[in-house]
Formats: C-alpha cells, structure tokens, sequence
C-alpha cells in the first residue's frame, strides 16, 4: 500500500502545486489490529517519502482526524494527540493536522484547549454540528463563535471549511447560514 500511496501523490502533487493548491488531504487508514506505536511508525513509514515530495512542491500534507465511534470504526488517527505524535516523528512543517472539529468533538471534546495547545501542528479545520454533523445552529452543542474566536486568538489563517450535512430544505441557506455563524469578525465588526 505504501507504493501505491507514494505512486499517487506522486502524481497529484505537482498538479496541485501547479494549480495553486496548498494543502492535500490524506488518512491513516484502520488499525487493522495494529498497536497505537506500531500504527504510527507503519503511518510514518508510508508518509515519508510523501512528505519530502511535498517539501519540494511548498505542499502541506494534512492528516484528518476523524472520530472511530460513530462514524469511522477503527480509524487509527482518532485522537489529537495521536496525530501529533506521528507529527513530531515525521519532522517536517509539510505535515499538518486536519482537525475536524465535528469528529474531535466525539472522540475528546475540549475542543478549543485542544486546538490552542496544539496550534502549530493545525493547518486546516473542518466544521460540523454535533450530534448529527448537521447545521451550525442552536440545535446543536457545539458554540462555533467561541471556537473561530479561539482559532483567530491563536493566530491560524489557514482554511476553516464547512463539512456538513444539511438537515433543513435549502441547503444553500444552511450553508449560508453557517458561514455567518463562523464569520466572527463580521459579527464582531457590526456590533
């Protein structure tokens, strides 16, 4: 797998670099059975010679964190410090995190200690009501101006996206709408 895995991005790399593509997305895959150590350097092994292709096309590599409780059984990468971890041993500032705060929420909770301690190994978010990955909004648990507060605190100005899956009749008007609720300085400018 570890071939095929360097055989593809060894393909799309240069295309993204050549399309003004910045970050790339890639997963740990299941345990499988693996030990959390051995799962990490099996991850690392595979992600090195990634990484070093990355390293020339100025591309950050960024492992998602997704939660193995509701919706991803097994996913190795499923807690913050796991892929800080894998992080520190691959050393290299092409490696980054994708938080995806809907699967954080799951799987650790304490979402805006975790993201200021952990600052500089985040490159991208991902947004998401918790439960049901749905709409931003009041029928949910999590406070999404606090969070964008917190992450514009710690300096990030990379990309926050909205993964989510619609609930209501117009999903533009979601989108929309969750936009504005994570837009904390318009909310912050107008008032």
């Amino acid at each position: 797998l570890h071939d095929q895995l360097l055989k593809d991005y060894t393909n799309i790399i240069p295309k993204a670099a050549n399309d003004g593509i910045k970050n790339l997305i890639c997963f740990s895959g299941n345990r499988n059975g693996l030990s959390e150590m051995k799962g990490l350097e099996n991850c690392a092994k595979g992600l090195d010679p990634v990484v070093k292709l990355a390293q020339k096309y100025d591309i950050k590599i960024c492992m998602e964190l997704l939660n193995s409780k509701v919706d991803h059984a097994d996913y190795q990468c499923d807690h913050t410090k796991w892929g800080v971890a894998l992080c520190e041993k691959l050393g290299s500032g092409n490696f980054k995190l994708l938080y995806d705060i809907y699967h954080m929420q799951i799987m650790e909770g304490d979402v805006i200690a975790t993201v200021t301690k952990y600052k500089d190994y985040i490159a991208h978010f991902h947004t998401g009501g918790v439960p049901g990955r749905h709409e931003l909004d009041e029928t949910q648990e999590l406070y999404y101006p606090a969070i964008m507060n917190a992450l514009i605190k710690n300096g990030f100005t990379g990309f926050v996206s909205q993964e989510f899956i619609p609930s209501k009749a117009d999903p533009m008007a979601s989108l929309k709408a969750s936009v504005q609720v994570c837009d904390v300085l318009t909310l912050t400018c107008s008032r």
